[in-house]
């Protein structure tokens, strides 16, 4: 009896790893910096929560509009790809099949074995074998725009709760600090975990976060004060 041997590699995180790290990590950017803004500008307590809010629906409806639109694309590429591969299987069975031996004589078997190997496999799904092999597309990684959007917004709202949350207790003469402290501290954990997960060192991935997310929250700070003296004046 064979026992097969189940092995996970991090790769086949990479998907929807990145996307929900880039969701909710432009989630938390997103709607800190505008909240640390308008608590710059002298806001009070109420307008700040209501630019908090409306930060994040846009921000979560923008995040899915232009995942939907960059996937979309994507996916169109790739049944157009698919539909002339289709067309040349049909009208140049031989010359696809010398094109599919040749990439596994590329990739190291000897000529009789790939030929073997191409014409098994196009026996079995010869669309599929050059869909993978000469096309790189893979059920497993083929474009999903719909499923793209709402990732996207789940994570992008989900990551914006945290400095909505915190304008809803903090003290409203310190709003900004409040959110600032705990949205870097979150940023830096989920960089950390993203680190982890992708087999990087975390450290090293929770001090890029945090480092460009202060720097985000530091210049929108800046702009509200700068034009909170300039009305106030």
């Amino acid at each position: 009896m064979i026992h097969r041997l189940t092995e996970r590699h991090r790769g086949a995180n990479a998907g929807w790893l990145r996307a929900a790290v880039l969701g909710a990590n432009d989630g938390i950017v997103s709607t800190a910096s505008l909240i640390v803004g308008v608590a710059a500008a002298n806001a009070d307590h109420r307008h700040v929560l209501l630019a908090g809010v409306a930060g994040l629906v846009g921000g979560a409806m923008s995040m899915a509009a232009g995942e939907y639109v960059s996937v979309s694309s994507q996916s169109d590429t790739e049944r157009a790809d698919l539909a002339k591969e289709r067309g040349e299987l049909h009208a140049f069975p031989e010359a696809e099949h010398q094109e599919l031996a040749a990439i596994y004589v590329a990739r190291g078997l000897d000529p009789v074995l790939a030929d073997q190997v191409a014409v098994q496999l196009a026996a079995h799904d010869a669309l599929g074998a050059h869909a993978r092999d000469e096309l790189g597309i893979t059920d497993a990684l083929r474009a999903r725009p719909t499923q793209a959007a709402l990732a996207s917004a789940a994570a992008f709202g989900v990551g914006g709760l945290l400095p909505m949350i915190t304008v809803l207790w903090a003290p409203a003469a310190d709003v900004g600090v409040w959110v600032t402290g705990l949205s870097l501290a979150f940023l830096g954990l989920l960089g950390a975990m993203a680190a982890r997960v992708g087999g990087a060192t975390m450290w090293r991935g929770a001090a890029r976060v945090v480092l460009w997310s202060a720097l985000a929250m530091v210049v929108s700070a800046l702009v509200g004060r700068w034009f909170g003296v300039t009305v106030g004046n």
